[in-house]
């Protein structure tokens, strides 16, 4: 047994090589560690034990793992197995490993490339950090055939982003869960650290047990951040927000983010700055690996003012001198915004933060809060649709009237709980017994209302900023920063010019978005009774029977138009006919359609909900663009079943049979001759409805159709 001198002379050296690996680090002459790095570096190579480190971000968690993964390595261990969230997280993870000489290496679904080389190196021993997605370690041939021997070989596990692993963290990923069963399989002496720097105290406990109960070394520092200036400006609506960024963002220090809560948010702001003459690029879910990549790497290098990003840019983003960050609308909770927050100000003095709060915000936050929570019925259809025969996400989701994203975040929650089976090929049942756990979800709900309040009170406080944030992060240090707006004058100018406001309304005011028309038939849709002539539809869709491109005022999620499209079809409003600016606003769709050949007749999609509404589009259309209404399709029986957020088969399935072209709308097609007919609709989400009706259309003599809605719902 070591004496206590020895223990000490051990300690003292393994500081001294600590810090000669974290001189090479940071190029300093004379480095010194920040409270808390070096006992956890102490904790994972001479204890050998397990940490949990919860610092603000920019204190320097990574520099703990990289050092000590470099000081494990020299002493015989296998290489560090890093959990990370997201692409470019990854990517800046690698960068940084290389700047302090340690080799790393990412396996992720955006380099399948680089994987053949990236196992040869492992196998080589050339390999000192391999960076892997939670999702990657469900993936069957990583987790059955490479996982197994990597566990073997690690030196040390890390657990980066671990909020993640928690029901209550404010982004919790279902596989994320995974890693709790892949440290109970690990020796207890193996090093494992999980990293975060916004955990409130109810995740730091969800986390502590997952990672080993009471054995867990937790290091948590102040979250404090002294160069955010910290504010929050309320104003009436989106013009506003969008005049007052017109405004004020060239006085913005240095480039930064722009966040919104919405992708249609994103790229309307992008587009409106952009054209007002700011360099600004929209980040986004549906933009491009290659192009992020790009557009990361032009803010990084200051050639952008800034990323207007939704929460795709959130974690890991490291820009040391990022000035500003601002939000159009406020995220849901005070943990989320902290979080994004950080990306700002983390090697500067200063960096001003800025919250817009909308109005709308709150209907966000209640989509996204009950989006990733199973749903019990739907939980038990999947179950009594597979067996131990493996069926793929597209079969499976010919079964289930489940959309493909909530299906797979479905899936994945059924996987953790071990009811649920992926192999290759697809799913299968593992037999186990499932239980609703309907208590345990409910918490999480309220969880979910009780961090909105806090949003709100956030916003409305009369106290210090940050401290209000600390406190809903459970930092007991808590205390004026004497730099936000309360605890000083606002630091924002309040004001917009009058051309801003102008810009910005006009960019509001813009409409028409392309409805994409449907070119296949969904899989599994001729197992659910969808035939044509007496044929089950498969694969492309004829072209007799297609429609043309068609158009929509405006997207629900969108800030302009959308808006006032949100109020029109929200629950309990009641049916009525067109106002003259919405009817207004569909004219200016037309006349800035473009198609190749002008309508010669209307004809509506016969609405239930809302048949005032749209026979009073329909008819006004009529009436301004001098052509004939010829009425609308019938009904049979009750008309198309189900509602919006199943998949498409079983949309598809609902619509089938549910329309027909009458004996009067057939002779009045017949009547107007060859030429195109305007489909007009409230509004559409699958598609299928327009496209069935306008299949119809073709078969009863129309030579084109161009399906107009209202709105799209996403």
């Amino acid at each position: 047994m070591q004496t206590t001198t020895q223990s000490t002379e051990n300690s003292q050296s393994l500081r001294g090589e600590a810090l000669g690996v974290l001189a090479s680090l940071t190029g300093a002459e004379n480095p010194q560690f920040h409270k808390g790095q070096y006992e956890a570096i102490e904790t994972l190579v001479q204890g050998r034990r397990r940490a949990l480190v919860v610092q603000r971000t920019g204190w320097g968690k990574s520099a703990v793992y990289f050092i000590a993964t470099l000081l494990l390595r020299r002493r015989g261990a296998g290489p560090t197995l890093l959990v990370s969230p997201l692409l470019s997280l990854m990517r800046d993870q690698v960068s940084a490993a290389a700047r302090a000489g340690v080799r790393a290496v990412a396996i992720n679904s955006a380099n399948a490339h680089e994987w053949d080389a990236a196992r040869e190196s492992l196998a080589r021993d050339e390999v000192d950090v391999l960076l892997v997605s939670p999702e990657r370690l469900n993936n069957p041939r990583f987790r059955d055939e490479q996982l197994p021997d990597l566990l073997n070989r690690i030196g040390m596990l890390v657990v980066d982003e671990a909020h993640c692993i928690s029901d209550w963290g404010h982004d919790f990923r279902p596989d994320y869960r995974r890693i709790a069963e892949l440290i109970e399989r690990l020796p207890q002496d193996l090093p494992v650290l999980a990293t975060t720097a916004t955990a409130n105290a109810r995740v730091v406990t969800d986390i502590e047990e997952q990672l080993g109960g009471s054995s867990v070394v937790t290091i948590r520092g102040s979250l404090a951040r002294a160069s955010l200036r910290l504010g929050v400006l309320n104003l009436p609506n989106s013009k506003d927000r969008l005049a007052w960024l017109l405004s004020h963002i060239a006085e913005l220090n240095g480039s930064g983010i722009i966040y919104t809560l919405t992708v249609s948010a994103a790229e309307d702001t992008a587009r409106l700055l952009r054209d007002a003459g700011h360099n600004v690029r929209a980040y986004t879910g549906r933009t491009d690996t290659d192009e992020r990549e790009e557009s990361e790497r032009m803010l990084k290098d200051n050639e952008l003012k800034a990323l207007v990003a939704t929460s795709a840019l959130g974690m890991g983003f490291d820009k040391p001198d990022l000035g500003f960050v601002v939000h159009l609308g406020a995220p849901s909770s005070p943990v989320a915004y902290y979080q994004q927050v950080g990306r700002a100000g983390r090697g500067t003095d200063r960096a001003d933060v800025l919250l817009l709060p909308g109005r709308e915000d709150q209907e966000i936050w209640h989509y996204f809060a009950t989006a990733s929570m199973p749903d019990e019925e739907r939980a038990q259809a999947v179950l009594a649709a597979l067996s131990d025969v493996p069926l793929s996400t597209p079969a499976l989701e010919a079964r289930v009237n489940i959309r493909r994203t909530p299906l797979e975040l479905l899936l994945k929650v059924l996987d953790v709980d071990g009811a649920v089976h992926r192999v290759q090929g697809g799913w299968v049942s593992t037999g186990q017994p499932w239980r609703y756990d309907a208590e345990r979800y409910d918490r999480i709900r309220q969880a979910r209302v009780n961090e909105q309040n806090s949003m709100i009170e956030y916003q409305r406080t009369g106290e210090c900023r940050m401290a209000t944030l600390q406190r809903d992060l459970d930092d007991g240090t808590a205390s004026p920063c004497g730099r936000c707006d309360r605890c000083t004058e606002p630091w924002y100018p309040s004001g917009v010019s009058g051309e801003a406001v102008s810009a910005a309304a006009s960019s509001l005011d813009r409409v028409s978005v392309e409805i994409e028309s449907r070119r296949q038939w969904p899989t599994g849709a001729d197992q659910l009774g969808v035939l044509l002539d007496g044929s089950p539809v498969r694969g492309k869709i004829k072209p007799e029977r297609q429609l043309e491109p068609g158009r929509a005022i405006a997207r629900l999620t969108d800030l302009g138009w959308g808006n006032t499209l949100r109020e029109l079809f929200a629950p309990g409003v009641p049916d009525a006919p067109v106002s003259e600016a919405l009817l207004g606003a569909c004219v200016r769709v037309l006349a800035e359609w473009g198609w190749r050949e002008r309508p010669v007749a209307i004809v509506s999609v016969p609405s239930r909900s809302r048949p005032q509404l749209v026979t009073s589009v329909a008819a006004g259309l009529a009436r301004v663009g001098k052509l004939p209404y010829l009425g609308q399709l019938s009904l049979v029986g009750e008309g198309p079943r189900g509602s919006s957020g199943g998949n498409i088969a079983y949309r598809l399935a609902g619509v089938w049979g549910s329309l027909a072209v009458g004996a009067d709308l057939a002779g009045a097609i017949a009547d107007v001759g060859a030429g195109p007919i305007l489909l007009v609709d409230d509004r559409v989400d699958s598609r299928w409805t327009i496209t069935v009706a306008g299949g119809l259309l073709r078969d009863a003599g129309a030579s084109a159709v161009l399906p107009f809605a209202l709105a799209v719902t996403a």
